[in-house]
């Protein structure tokens, strides 16, 4: 596609007149949440029921998800788009111990031989069973600074959204979006409301991130994110380790939320500080510098917004799963 003059050089390329029109509406929002924010930097395209093309800047890919995916990139002779920015992780079907020996599930063993061939036919960096950097996919992305600020990131798992907790954008997507992003890098979505649970005061002692996502779902509902993008913000999620603030973005879907979010912060840049593939010399303080602008306007306003008092929370357990 031609890139049009009027459209500002971070909103990408668009085509037509009237599709111009309706991406520069994106980016008119006053006093924008730091989801607007980060949504605005990726539109690609819009249409005008609302309806949006978005760039992705990091695809993590696992067994379960992709194979339907691969076949189709196979069968229509497509490449991947952006093989430097996709990673595959073998994830699911990987025992937990004595990986040297044969995998005890033929389907399994299978599914991860289909993943192996896949990587290597398309050219794509893989992580497998025997590999050290092989992990939970929403954790490798973190511990190889794969994962950052201000990006946005997809993966066939509904928990994707683990990677707010530093700052991304982070969609868990389907089968058949995972083979669109393979194919074009960019993903179809529509924009979600915003919500904002505010946790303020100092945990109890015994209280964890775990007892405070899940008494944010018990105040919400099981499905009182659903249509909303959440940010987690207040004193005590900022006072959260950067795994607690993991354990709350990641447990978010289980209220329905799309994605969740939380504004990076010192805490992030030393967690991702010198990461294999974080920024490294120059290209770190340039980084920074866009991090520090990841912010919720101060008077930005959310459709919905929840306030807890940290000191109230006790200590939960769940049961019947």
């Amino acid at each position: 596609m031609g890139k049009a003059n009027n459209v500002p050089n971070h909103l990408g390329n668009v085509e037509h007149a009237d599709r111009v029109y309706c991406v520069l509406l994106w980016s008119t929002v006053t006093h924008p949440t730091l989801y607007d924010l980060i949504w605005d930097e990726h539109v690609v395209d819009a249409e005008r029921d609302g309806t949006c093309l978005l760039y992705v800047d990091r695809h993590i890919v696992h067994e379960v998800d992709s194979p339907q995916a691969f076949n189709g990139l196979r069968r229509a002779g497509l490449r991947v788009r952006a093989p430097e920015k996709t990673l595959l992780v073998v994830d699911h079907n990987v025992p937990t111990s004595r990986r040297a020996e044969p995998n005890p599930d033929p389907e399994s063993a299978a599914q991860i031989a289909y993943f192996a061939e896949n990587a290597k036919l398309f050219g794509l960096e893989y992580y497998d069973e025997l590999d050290r950097r092989q992990g939970i996919c929403h954790v490798v992305g973190p511990e190889q600074g794969f994962t950052l600020p201000g990006t946005m990131i997809v993966c066939g798992d509904s928990h994707t959204s683990t990677h707010g907790a530093f700052g991304a954008l982070a969609y868990g997507i389907g089968t058949s979006e995972v083979e669109h992003v393979l194919a074009t890098q960019t993903l179809i979505q529509t924009k979600s409301k915003n919500m904002r649970a505010v946790v303020d005061g100092k945990l109890p002692p015994n209280v964890t991130a775990k007892d405070m996502i899940l008494t944010i779902i018990g105040e919400i509902g099981a499905a009182g994110a659903t249509g909303y993008a959440l940010e987690f913000a207040g004193e005590a999620i900022r006072a959260l380790s950067m795994e607690g603030r993991m354990t709350v973005c990641n447990m978010s879907v289980e209220a329905g939320a799309r994605t969740s979010i939380i504004a990076p912060d010192e805490k992030t840049y030393e967690f991702l500080k010198d990461r294999p593939k974080a920024p490294k010399g120059e290209a770190w303080q340039e980084a920074l510098r866009y991090w520090e602008t990841l912010r919720s306007d101060e008077a930005a306003q959310f459709d919905r917004e929840v306030r807890l008092n940290a000191s109230d929370l006790p200590p939960l357990v769940t049961w019947g799963t």
